[in-house]
């Protein structure tokens, strides 16, 4: 009696254990082999779905990590990951290959994704179809695209894009300048003249041949000339005079409004004459005369105007 009552539990022990496993495994894809699931990873992305290419190419990895495609399914990946908008998986992937290829004959491409993806992280729909200043933005992933693109350009001359990570620096060195220009003026407002000095020499000394070195070295000029340091500031002006013979100085500080004027967004209340950032003449490609125009133009806006912040003037 006590054997036939082992067996039945034995038998039904065996008879749950089979329905766990089937219940587990009852929803798992069969093995497919490594070529099917690279061309259907490439077939999705000829097809513009890069979801699905995500989910092949992801697939062949986990089931086939050392097989034939394993190295260019990584690099599809990157792609992949750039066209579903996942910056961070994308930047991830990238230097994972960098990491476990550091030889590869592509690795070259994906420090190009690498710098790309970055580059393009912080366009958002907003800054693409509104006139807004990424200048202003934080300038961090501006800074890895830079990094990116440099270590490309410095260890591969040679490669298929070296050209275009060159170009994308040099919008790049252009943005990080400005943005620097903006965080001294922020400094000058706030009468922290030796750190708005530091902002504008480091602009002088790693962003040159930018637009914005003009703009550091008045800077420069006047917040040594604030704390009484009058040689650095006369060396200032002299190679500011010097390499920018038409740039007209003017000051970098702000003065204070009145709460009235805060309170109404600038509607109401004179706020005390604000100084703006010199630039030079040239490349507004404007004259002095054009300028005075649009002046008195501002100085004429009628009341009514300024409430409706210009929709009917």
């Amino acid at each position: 009696m006590r054997l036939v009552k082992t067996c039945a539990a034995l038998v039904l022990v065996s008879l749950l254990s089979a329905c766990t496993w089937w219940s587990e495994n009852a929803d798992v894809e069969p093995d497919i082999p490594e070529q099917q699931l690279y061309d259907e990873a490439l077939s999705a992305m000829d097809d513009g779905n890069y979801s699905l290419a995500v989910e092949r190419l992801q697939l062949l990895e986990a089931r086939y990590p050392f097989g034939r495609y394993s190295e260019q399914a990584q690099l599809e990946l990157i792609y992949a990951y750039f066209r579903t908008f996942e910056p961070d998986s994308a930047a991830a992937a990238a230097d994972r290959f960098i990491r476990l290829h550091p030889n590869h004959d592509n690795v070259d491409y994906a420090y190009y994704m690498k710098g790309l993806t970055a580059f393009e992280k912080d366009r958002s729909f907003l800054t693409r179809y509104l006139p807004l200043d990424e200048t202003q933005r934080d300038p961090g992933a501006a800074r890895d695209s830079f990094e990116s693109f440099a270590t490309l350009v410095d260890r591969y001359p040679e490669s298929e894009y070296a050209p275009d990570a060159q170009k994308r620096m040099q919008y790049l060195k252009n943005r990080l300048a400005t943005h620097e220009i903006h965080v001294a003026t922020y400094y000058m407002k706030r009468q922290a003249w030796i750190a708005a000095a530091n902002r504008g020499r480091y602009v002088v000394e790693n962003y040159q041949e930018t637009p914005a070195v003009a703009d550091a070295l008045a800077i420069m000029h006047e917040a040594y000339t604030q704390v009484g340091l009058t040689d650095l500031a006369d060396d200032a002006m002299e190679v500011l005079t010097l390499n920018f013979p038409d740039y007209e100085v003017r000051s970098f500080r702000q003065g204070s409004s009145s709460l009235l004027n805060i309170a109404t967004f600038g509607l109401l209340g004179d706020a005390e004459e604000v100084a703006v950032p010199a630039r030079p003449t040239q490349s507004l490609g404007e004259t002095r005369a054009e300028e005075r125009e649009k002046e008195d133009a501002k100085e004429e806006r009628s009341w009514f105007d300024k409430v409706t912040f210009g929709v009917f003037e």
